[in-house]
């Protein structure tokens, strides 16, 4: 593996706000590019190069499927995660108004289901937000004490992009088919690094990312259940492609390189899930020697790959400017233009003074031990001159 740490470029340590392209999903996207290649649009099928394009969008459609169990003919393509995410949530609700116009999700949900969900409140739906443990999971039970007769839909993310936190979706799935409501998940952080079979899970609808997953960013998508209860409605109208739930030109080149990038996550799982368990260990070991550290993500039920830190009496954004080497961040990507703490972190309770003081560092297929022990020093040299006092 080829290491992150370069003299002209930052460590990058922010795996969880988009990892980079392994270079065999490169490969395989330029072959669907140039005029001497399959650069057809897979919808024209009055040719044969329409035709072969279709092909390599339908094997990418399998390949996703296949990593969370599904039929190909329930995935749905789409520009990425947030598209997937505002068709199952608004698209849905729009498509089963009879069938109730109450969704359940939770305040720490990523900003493409908050902000939707926001925006479906503004439409006359309501919206019960609620509030998770210190480790930012909604248990089976507070589901059920949320969950009413006119509640269509329920929303819960499969592990949290700031904490790392992982929900039991089989549990919670349970809950929501009790009440008669589906139940949809954003699994942008999940693939290849938790189990993700929508029929063991019950899951009904499931949103899917390229660029988490070492595939290429805008491109993305939403497993929707092949069964008459599961509508949705769609949001993008001018050809009726996707079923009829998402109509636009498909980028080849993009989807096929999805597709290969979920063969590889499911191909290497083990191989990438021990070797980002030991960078943990290792950057959780080299900072054990900094007084004030306090891990904001949970110790059990959570991903590897996503470790938020709390450092006391320091400013995570003077942090984040000392460490100008380094490349972390203090939240979620899709709300790195706020100064306001994490919503997340204030979500589970963290104080605002320590939520204030915390980085996100997430670790990826690419990351190596000389990565974790050059940042850790970094950190170390950063942290004790923010807590100097002034001379």
């Amino acid at each position: 593996m080829t290491s992150t740490t370069s003299p002209s470029l930052p460590i990058y340590l922010d795996y969880a706000a988009t990892t980079p392209v392994d270079a065999r999903v490169a490969t395989v996207m330029q072959r669907y590019l140039t005029v001497d290649q399959l650069f057809a649009n897979p919808a024209s099928r009055s040719h044969m190069l329409g035709w072969q394009a279709e092909q390599v969008v339908e094997q990418a459609r399998r390949q996703v499927a296949d990593t969370i169990g599904a039929d190909p003919r329930e995935i749905v393509w789409t520009s990425g995660a947030t598209e997937a995410n505002n068709l199952a949530l608004i698209g849905f609700m729009r498509a089963n108004r009879e069938r109730g116009m109450h969704l359940v999700t939770s305040k720490i949900e990523h900003k493409a289901i908050v902000d939707t969900a926001k925006a479906l409140e503004s439409e006359g739906f309501e919206v019960t937000w609620l509030t998770p443990d210190k480790d930012g999971r909604i248990s089976p039970e507070q589901l059920h004490g949320a969950m009413r007769d006119d509640t269509a839909l329920v929303s819960l993310m499969a592990v949290n992009n700031e904490l790392g936190s992982i929900h039991d979706l089989a549990a919670l799935a349970e809950v929501a088919h009790q009440f008669g409501a589906a139940f949809h998940t954003d699994a942008a952080q999940a693939v290849g690094r938790v189990p993700l079979d929508v029929a063991a899970q019950q899951i009904d609808l499931m949103s899917l990312s390229g660029h988490k997953t070492y595939g290429p960013k805008g491109v993305g998508a939403l497993y929707v259940k092949r069964h008459p209860d599961i509508r949705v409605e769609a949001l993008i109208h001018g050809g009726g492609h996707e079923r009829g739930m998402r109509s636009g030109t498909l980028p080849t080149h993009q989807i096929a390189g999805m597709g290969e990038a979920f063969l590889l996550m499911q191909q290497q799982h083990q191989t990438d899930q021990a070797h980002i368990t030991h960078l943990r260990k290792r950057f959780l070991q080299g900072l054990e020697d900094i007084d004030g550290i306090i891990a904001n993500s949970p110790v059990t039920h959570a991903v590897p790959n996503i470790l938020n830190i709390a450092f006391e009496g320091v400013d995570g954004e003077s942090l984040l400017m000392a460490l100008r080497d380094i490349a972390v961040s203090t939240g979620s990507a899709c709300n790195s233009a706020s100064v306001d703490p994490s919503y997340v972190l204030l979500g589970i309770g963290t104080p605002r003074a320590l939520a204030l003081s915390s980085l996100r560092f997430s670790f990826g297929r690419f990351t190596q031990d000389a990565d974790i022990d050059h940042a850790l020093s970094l950190i170390r040299h950063a942290v004790s001159g923010l807590r100097s006092p002034a001379r």
